[in-house]
């Protein structure tokens, strides 16, 4: 069934990103937006626009009734959620579907599927993916637990569940420690998540963190889009994305790539979905999958030149893929640099006016971003407020590129991180591709203390 309008359930750069793919596909869009993002650019350039709430998210962009009412007014026949808000809620892409509506995204059981961490990891060992030791499901019982991290090997880790973003997140270097880290572990991830669930894993010493882009037709078909490295984080956060990873040979990744595509295909998995690892020593290890779009795809569309949110449109309409696995090719290297409004070395949000703005420009210069000037960022959302890509024919020449790139980028009225990109980019470390997910943090302790 050809989609005709879609409703963006979501803001900001992505809901640009995916307005514009619907434009050139001659698809009209619907922009739901709060009374704070009334004047944002995605609003702006939509053919349709509703308010949907004012600015808490948990009263517009997580009003799930408001949002399907926005869906009926305007006579939208598909919803296409972005990242983050109600992309990987399954009950949403179920209510969304009861309603007659195409929902650009995976199949909801996949989605409450791999989103509980103890069942995707059950899941993922089934599906043959190489998992990380630790506990079958959920630890609760001390005695069960201490047995265990023995036989895993200490440092162990404690996770959360239903977690993310570091939260309910406890290492536990030796036996002593574990019945009261797991105590708090669960305490931090009921008062976040609502769910206290934990389990176990081996902790491993420096690994970086690799993901593969997946996608599926939901009819037993799947292809792989090669790799992203996104080892440079803070807080569990990542900070630069990089496709393909410095680390990475041709031969993991098509050993590897060919895995996940397996095990999707199996899965009959549908749309867009990463597959993340830890890697360390020249072996993956599964950590989670995330079912949707991610905010570094467009370091694997430069590199494979395939557009991943047509491609999820395609397949929300019932289409095959439109490339297959022997037609995709490798080519260059690319790098995402997510631009913050906050202090570049403190982290301190700095919403405000923006009072003036300048994109970055030239030979493979990308920049995803609703800013303008004269506009006001809110204070009540994520605080990224654009992403700047840049591909080059090697890694050598794409680090020059996004060098002179982020010298171009002109942000006035708020701080942005701008320069603590430049500043990553001048370290030895990192033109060398020598970092892990650990060296980033110990960095700018480092700097902090200088």
């Amino acid at each position: 069934m050809a989609i005709r309008r879609i409703l963006i359930a979501n803001r900001g750069e992505i809901a640009l990103r995916i307005h514009r793919a619907a434009h050139e596909m001659g698809i009209e869009t619907v922009a739901v937006h709060s009374t704070a993002d009334a004047d944002a650019m995605h609003v702006r350039l939509a053919d349709h626009a509703v308010c949907i709430g004012p600015p808490p998210a948990r009263d517009s962009y997580l009003n799930v009734a408001a949002i399907i009412s926005a869906a009926e007014i305007t006579q939208a026949d598909a919803i296409h959620p972005g990242y983050g808000f109600l992309s990987e809620n399954a009950r949403f892409a179920e209510i969304v579907e009861a309603h007659g509506i195409t929902w650009i995204g995976p199949k909801p059981e996949h989605i409450r599927t791999m989103g509980d961490k103890v069942t995707a990891k059950k899941t993922a060992g089934a599906l043959g993916l190489p998992l990380v030791p630790g506990s079958d499901g959920a630890v609760s019982d001390p005695v069960e637990a201490a047995q265990l991290a023995e036989a895993i090997g200490y440092p162990v880790i404690i996770k959360a569940a239903s977690g993310g973003g570091g939260r309910g997140m406890k290492v536990v270097n030796s036996a002593d420690q574990l019945a009261t880290q797991i105590s708090q572990a669960r305490s931090e991830a009921k008062s976040a998540f609502g769910d206290d669930t934990v389990y176990l894993e081996k902790y491993l010493g420096n690994p970086r963190h690799i993901e593969f882009q997946i996608f599926g037709d939901g009819k037993g078909n799947a292809i792989h889009l090669g790799e992203r490295d996104c080892s440079l984080q803070r807080r569990h956060q990542k900070v630069l994305e990089e496709a393909p990873s410095p680390v990475i040979t041709a031969s993991e990744r098509e050993r590897m790539g060919s895995i996940v595509a397996k095990a999707m295909a199996d899965m009959g998995y549908r749309g867009a979905g990463t597959i993340e690892f830890l890697w360390e020593k020249g072996e993956f290890f599964f950590i989670e999958m995330n079912t949707r779009l991610q905010v570094e795809h467009p370091v694997t569309e430069a590199i494979t030149g395939v557009d991943l949110v047509r491609e999820q449109i395609r397949i929300a309409e019932g289409l095959p893929l439109s490339v297959a696995q022997d037609e995709i090719e490798f080519k260059g290297h690319a790098i995402e640099c997510r631009i913050n409004a906050e202090d570049p070395w403190n982290f301190t949000p700095s919403p405000g006016l923006v009072t003036s703005y300048h994109a970055a420009g030239g030979m493979h210069v990308r920049v995803d971003s609703g800013l303008y000037a004269g506009y006001r960022i809110p204070p009540h959302y994520d605080s990224m407020i654009a992403k700047l890509i840049v591909y080059g024919r090697t890694r050598e020449g794409c680090i020059m590129r996004l060098k002179r790139a982020l010298a171009e980028m002109v942000i006035e009225g708020v701080n942005s991180s701008v320069p603590l990109h430049q500043a990553l980019l001048d370290e030895t470390d990192f033109q060398n591709g020598d970092y892990s997910i650990k060296w980033l943090e110990e960095w700018l302790s480092k700097k902090n203390e200088i």
